[in-house]
């Protein structure tokens, strides 16, 4: 269980009453609103809506107009017309999105998508080179080019016109193009910043077609699917496009999205922003990753049934390569981690791997981020000697200014404060761990690094209703800035636990003053929970109905679960016993037998421990480890009876042990034969005690 920091809102009681009698919803409804800083009506409903009034005239951007007139002309004279896409789903949508339009309205129109593996992100004077000797003689950047000053005069040069699109952030010195949008720009007075590359994109097809409402009819599915896809704030004009989106995906007349959401499972089912974010998104973005992206293109533009039919599969099939291809790399790195990494000593996480595949890497170094709760930094070297990286940051740590403090070390690098990607010789790449890890040691306490929990209020048991719970639809489409909410409800009781799926996840059941209520928490077994039956918790979740043969009822999807303050009282009083014992204090016989532990207690202690490490190993919350032997041996081992059977262990030669920022850290020790604890003498001491 992965601890997080819980940083809990306390929305005013009065004004969330006032706001839900107001917005005529549901107190739990106005609660979270209350809790993200909307607190009187007129906020909240300027907040929810999805009006399509709210779009903005897409000729407010900054050459719009002089966009349109380059492509109109373009068009009208039979030019050759290429849009430059990126590889990742907000590219790709982008680049379907436009080049789509571009061709219904007469245009002559290819796209480009450059190979992730071979070519990299952006524009590259090979790929100028090759679209000017093609014919192309107007090029339109979607999601890209801000940055590419040098890619387009070379364009320039060539003899191609250029018109960039783009969301990212810019330079001082912008290119030379015809035109360029990007609302990021200096200058730019457009009311809303944060389009994806492909809502910039439908920006410019309003602006040339003239009717926004007939766009979105057409083209609001592609478009929500690159926003989400690409983490954007679901507030303002996203948040429009994005309903309308949804609505539009369950009824598209896009074949490819249909086939897709066929092969996924998707189809005739109601669609959210979570569909897109754990469903769609990771198919498309497996085609690009694997150097693929031109089969998502294709899907999407396709009129061919049979076509869509085989890229569909295509695409799923891709995906379930690329996760063969990451769980082979997550293998091959935590295989070094055993040999390279000190969990209570290090805290960053550097490897670097022979030929590991360019396009997961950076999947890799996430699932290790959360995994561990540290930064992780993974390298893959090419035949060359050439090692291509990507990192991943958690907490306050600011990756960007570990990797500018190793820049003589690295040819190139680039990102920001939580995810990065460099470049660096292999002769480098001992140097640039051993400096990583040693700026991390100075630059953040483990503290920091513990990731943040946001919860939007707490909740009484009574609030928990399928009628309240139904009315926090209003809040959705959710995403970054409208995540989904998280509740907290202190002092349950765990009344069962049951694994599911080889206890890759688990099922609870908790109560509240008698009230019992389902829970389910996945990525977690049982395995690794702090808590067992009889535990009293803390839980902080997500609400869904759930339905099954036709009965509906409330659940609870944890996201996190505590031991109650309760709990830490109880363990801090069999700690003070042991404490006492530790200092050759006096006990009852009854405080002794609770320390005790039988002959059982230390087998599972020890089988726990041995099964538990790796490489020699174990690393473990300290409020934890005698909860999680108490669950697999299903005997009462309390915290005391822990610490004892660890010193009968570390008096015998087998392990070592100490206490760490909240964790308990045990090393194996290596021991032939079979091992002697009848002369512990904290075991004769307690033993003597109890009588």
């Amino acid at each position: 269980m992965k601890a997080k920091r819980w940083m809990i809102a306390e929305p005013d009681a009065g004004g969330v009453r006032r706001l839900a009698q107001e917005m005529h919803c549901a107190p739990l409804t106005a609660a979270v609103l209350s809790a993200r800083g909307i607190e009187n009506a007129a906020a909240a409903r300027a907040f929810l809506s999805c009006a399509r009034s709210g779009l903005h005239d897409p000729f407010a951007m900054h050459d719009m107009d002089r966009a349109v007139g380059v492509i109109r002309g373009a068009i009208e004279r039979g030019e050759r017309i290429v849009v430059y896409g990126d590889y990742d789903v907000d590219g790709i949508t982008a680049t379907c999105t436009l080049v789509d339009y571009l061709r219904t309205a007469g245009a002559v129109c290819e796209y480009y998508i450059p190979n992730r593996l071979s070519e990299g992100y952006g524009l590259t004077r090979q790929a100028m080179e090759e679209l000017y000797r093609r014919g192309t003689r107007l090029m339109i950047t979607v999601d890209s080019g801000i940055t590419a000053n040098e890619e387009i005069a070379l364009a320039r040069e060539l003899g191609m016109k250029v018109v960039i699109t783009d969301h990212h952030e810019c330079h001082d010195e912008l290119p030379e193009a015809e035109a360029v949008i990007d609302c990021k720009q200096a200058g730019d007075t457009y009311p809303f910043d944060s389009l994806a590359g492909v809502g910039v994109a439908f920006k410019l097809i309003c602006a040339l077609d003239g009717d926004t409402d007939a766009m979105l009819d057409r083209y609001a599915d592609l478009v929500a699917l690159g926003t989400v896809a690409d983490v954007m704030p679901i507030v303002g004009e996203n948040r429009i496009l994005v309903a309308e989106g949804l609505q539009r995906m369950e009824r598209t007349r896009n074949i490819g999205l249909q086939r897709l959401l066929a092969e996924a499972g998707m189809a005739e089912r109601h669609l959210t922003a979570s569909t897109i974010s754990f469903v769609l998104a990771p198919r498309i973005n497996a085609a690009g990753r694997m150097g693929k992206a031109d089969l998502a293109a294709e899907l999407f533009l396709t009129q061919d049934m049979d076509r869509a039919i085989r890229l569909a599969v295509e695409l799923c099939e891709q995906n379930k390569l690329r996760q063969t291809t990451e769980n082979e790399i997550l293998n091959q790195a935590l295989t070094q981690l055993r040999g390279e990494y000190d969990p209570a000593g290090d805290k960053m996480i550097v490897l670097a791997g022979k030929g590991w595949h360019q396009g997961v890497i950076g999947i890799v170094c996430s699932r290790l981020c959360d995994r561990y709760g540290c930064p992780v930094v993974l390298i893959s070297i090419d035949s060359d000697g050439i090692g291509k990286g990507s990192g991943r940051s958690i907490g306050s740590f600011n990756l960007f200014d570990a990797l500018t403090s190793c820049s003589d070390l690295l040819d190139r690098y680039g990102g920001h404060a939580l995810a990065a990607g460099l470049t660096i010789d292999e002769s480098n790449i001992d140097a640039l761990k051993a400096r990583l890890k040693a700026y991390a040691e100075t630059h953040v306490t483990r503290q920091q690094l513990i990731p943040q929990l946001h919860i939007d209020c707490m909740v009484e048991k009574e609030w928990l209703t399928i009628e309240n719970i139904e009315g926090l639809s209003m809040l959705e489409p959710y995403g970054m800035q409208n995540a989904e909410p998280v509740f907290c409800m202190k002092d349950l009781i765990v009344e069962d636990i049951t694994p599911l799926s080889s206890d890759r996840h688990v099922r609870l059941s908790l109560s509240k003053d008698g009230t019992r209520f389902n829970a389910i928490w996945f990525g977690t077994g049982a395995g690794g929970l702090g808590f067992v039956p009889g535990s009293t918790v803390d839980a902080a979740f997500h609400l869904e109905i759930n339905e099954y043969h036709n009965r509906r009822s409330v659940q609870l999807v944890i996201c996190d679960v505590q031991l109650s303050e309760c709990e830490h009282r109880a363990d801090q009083l069999i700690l003070n016993l042991y404490n006492i014992l530790m200092q050759d204090g006096p006990l009852t016989a009854l405080e002794a037998r609770r320390l005790l532990p039988e002959r059982k207690d230390l087998v599972a202690v020890w089988r726990h421990i041995v099964c538990r490490a790796e490489d020699g190993r174990l690393s473990v919350p300290d409020g934890a480890l005698s909860r999680r032997v108490s669950w697999e041996s299903r005997r009462e081992i309390n915290i005391g009876k822990l610490l004892v059977s660890l010193d009968v262990f570390s008096e015998s030669g087998l392990i070592s042990y100490h206490f760490k920022e909240g964790m308990i850290n045990v090393c194996l020790k290596p021991y032939e034969g079979k091992a002697d604890i009848s002369g512990s003498v904290v075991l004769r001491t307690l033993q003597s005690m109890a009588g």
